[in-house]
């Protein structure tokens, strides 16, 4: 994992938010997502830099575009919100569970 996915993961786990279970790096269709609720249909990505490039915006519109056809809601956030503002993403989790 990297460092701000066990940021993310150790406010996550455990039913810490709203007693709703999150997993980590599960398997959907021909893709692993970052993280699962399937309480609340949601998927949490985290994005490094390989993401921010033409093929990587791409690869995770078309990702994206396939979840959302599976009644699945995505937030993305990079690993640099959430190593520097946890407050703010946790909150927007919040909103969404």
């Amino acid at each position: 994992m990297t460092d701000a996915e066990k940021a993310l993961w150790s406010k996550l786990r455990g039913k810490q938010l709203k007693g709703a279970l999150f997993y980590r790096q599960k398997p959907i269709g021909r893709f692993i997502v970052d993280f699962y609720c399937a309480k609340a249909q949601l998927i949490i990505e985290l994005d490094g830099g390989q993401h921010y490039t033409r093929e990587g915006k791409a690869k995770d519109e078309r990702r994206d575009v396939y979840m959302e056809s599976l009644g699945l809601r995505v937030l993305r956030f990079s690993d640099r919100e959430v190593l520097t503002n946890p407050r703010g993403v946790m909150e927007k989790i919040w909103s969404h569970l």
